[in-house]
């Protein structure tokens, strides 16, 4: 089972961007942490603050993936192409956020990316990636 984790602009800063709202710890050491947690999982894991690779990475993957969790981060707000690519692959895809954008400035608590994945996960820290990837193991077993 592959799954693939996707951070969005800035998340490459996790463990020293606003640690009071992010956290601590950088994301490659979850990532370590995640694939010690999923043995049976084939994690991949990319980022960019490019919205044009973003795209070009769910194309990459989006019809073999069991899943993408993905975190768009400020491309959350306006992205429509990464909608658009998230609708035209089959390998479904569970938004995530560190931060609970529901309790955070206006323009945060805008999703154009929800509808275009099964579940938003947010507020729950770095620990909600996990539980979209629990998501997607349950769901592979269950079929």
């Amino acid at each position: 089972m592959q799954i693939l984790i996707i951070n969005g602009p800035n998340l490459n800063l996790l463990g020293r961007r606003e640690p009071d709202i992010y956290g601590s710890q950088t994301f490659e050491d979850y990532f370590q942490q995640l694939k010690t947690d999923f043995t049976s999982v084939e994690l991949e894991y990319f980022q960019s603050n490019h919205e044009g690779a973003i795209i070009d990475k769910i194309h990459e993957v989006g019809f073999h993936y069991k899943g993408i969790v993905i975190n768009p981060g400020a491309f959350t707000h306006y992205s429509y192409a990464i909608y658009d690519a998230l609708k035209s692959v089959t390998t479904p895809a569970i938004e995530v956020h560190i931060s609970d954008i529901e309790n955070r400035e206006p323009f945060r608590r805008i999703s154009v990316i929800q509808e275009a994945c099964l579940q938003q996960i947010k507020g729950k820290g770095l620990a909600g990636y996990g539980e979209a990837i629990n998501f997607f193991v349950n769901r592979s077993l269950k079929s």
